[in-house]
């Protein structure tokens, strides 16, 4: 029975087929002239153009025409076509032709491929001390939303506030903020017990570092009397706050509480912005009490709010937790090194599980617990909206008063993903070949030269399918 449809494939990060009978002259066609193919297995190929799409769909006859115009892919002309096709990411639309030789099928099948992540994506933008950060959306989009809002609740009655806003916790993210506080520990101590192990440099003069018994060669300082030294690096010893860069924050007794004034600054305690996160999503610290409401508070306008009574509630009763216990951070006298490779190689796949546990716990908690951030410096607040402390000394701030611009924060602010450049294995890094290096976060890249597997999320900053030329005369022969 021949049933016609059309089919949409997404081809990205295909394996090496390594299969004798798949990679077999007498399964494959020729590359320039097949348009059609038969398989008797469950795994079916289709070839053009030199392309190779795979499917499940089992014993099946596929023909097409060769005139498709409207295909146009990416060609990889210094890759063999294994690597091309491991990197790769290509959508495509193929009107095909199937022979099903079952007669209970009535069905027209289709194979949908994708990949969540690009092939290649752009190194991270360097942003000058006298630029402004984007907004995360425009502020267009934003009054949009805004007139959308208040033109759909025209006529409607008013609906109570939900939680984290009207003072009360957001029950399923309080486990949520214990595991991202237990992944930040678990993180700090593996890191510092990697750098036992692991050289990693830091720049005296500027903030850039790098993994490797020797800093890289590439002239892009921006420290102080850098036009003296050429650019040139002057590298020295890296300690764990170059590599987990501390973002403070002031600790809130009470989040819907008034703003921090100027002349407060200093009486109010500052700990890292992601435990300060966590205790405001429901992690009770003895040292920094802060303000738990049983009841919502009562709104008189947006800026003012009155406690409900809470003394005809019953005393809590304490229960047992079913929340996991809180690490603590080993000193650093304290730290011991893996002994063997296998044992760095399982504390790496430890970090890198606990960089990305932490990193997508604050994610979640930061779509309920607003955090802003400074538009001109790394400030960071926790709360719904910004500190009035007169701090800011970035560019002209003079023509503020040195009060900060506050907007929302995205997850790199609040935890810096610090990049550096990515080391290929078995080379070592040229200065003429610098265009063909991709970069990494520098817990990522740790833990990649540490002997774990790589995330699918940072191969494309890491360029892992760019042929690195050997020497500077094959460079200057690429297109």
């Amino acid at each position: 029975m021949a049933l016609s449809c059309g089919v949409t494939a997404q081809i990205s990060h295909f394996q090496r087929l390594n299969d004798p009978r798949i990679a077999s002259s007498s399964s494959l066609c020729s590359w320039m002239d097949c348009h059609s193919y038969i398989s008797s297995g469950t795994k079916a190929l289709f070839h053009y153009k030199g392309r190779v799409f795979s499917t499940n769909f089992g014993p099946l006859r596929v023909s097409y025409s060769r005139r498709l115009e409207f295909l146009k892919f990416n060609s990889y002309p210094n890759l063999s076509l294994d690597d091309s096709l491991k990197y790769g990411g290509i959508r495509i639309k193929l009107p095909l032709q199937f022979r099903i030789p079952s007669k209970n099928c009535h069905k027209c099948h289709s194979s949908v491929i994708h990949s969540n992540y690009p092939q290649n994506a752009d190194l991270p933008r360097y942003y000058s001390k006298k630029e402004k950060k984007p907004f995360p959306k425009p502020i267009v989009e934003l009054r949009r939303a805004a007139r959308e809002r208040l033109k759909s609740m025209k006529g409607q009655p008013r609906r109570p506030i939900p939680p984290p806003k009207n003072g009360l916790l957001v029950k399923r993210l309080i486990p949520v903020a214990y595991h991202v506080l237990n992944a930040r520990t678990t993180l700090i101590n593996n890191v510092k017990k990697l750098l036992k192990v692991l050289p990693v440099q830091a720049c005296k003069w500027c903030n850039e570092i790098h993994v490797g018994p020797d800093g890289h060669p590439f002239r892009s300082c921006r420290g102080p009397q850098a036009s003296i030294r050429k650019s040139a690096h002057e590298w020295t010893n890296a300690f764990i706050e170059d590599i987990l860069v501390p973002v403070d924050a002031f600790h809130l007794l009470d989040r819907l509480g008034r703003r921090i004034s100027h002349e407060e600054r200093f009486s109010i305690p500052r700990i890292p912005a992601v435990v300060e996160l966590c205790i405001q999503a429901g992690v009770d610290l003895p040292e920094y009490p802060t303000k738990r409401r049983r009841k919502p508070v009562i709104r008189i306008s947006k800026s003012e709010f009155i406690d409900a009574d809470e003394s005809e509630l019953p005393d809590p009763v304490p229960e047992v937790p079913q929340i996991p216990l809180l690490l603590t951070e080993i000193p650093d006298s304290e730290i011991q090194p893996p002994s063997s490779a296998e044992e760095t190689a399982l504390l790496a796949e430890e970090t890198l599980k606990a960089w990305e546990k932490m990193r997508g716990g604050a994610k979640k908690l930061m779509r309920m617990y607003p955090v802003r951030v400074c538009g001109y410096c790394p400030e960071v607040h926790i709360g719904p909206s910004g500190h009035k402390g007169q701090n800011c000394g970035a560019h002209k701030h003079q023509q503020r008063n040195g009060q900060h611009g506050w907007q929302a924060a995205v997850l790199n602010d609040l935890i810096p993903p610090r990049y550096v450049w990515h080391v290929p294995k078995g080379q070592t890094l040229e200065r003429e070949l610098k265009n063909f290096y991709g970069q990494a976060p520098v817990v990522v890249e740790m833990c990649v030269q540490a002997g774990a597997a790589v995330p699918d999320q940072y191969k494309p900053t890491m360029r892992l399918d760019v042929g690195i030329p050997t020497d500077v005369k094959e460079a200057e022969m690429v297109v």
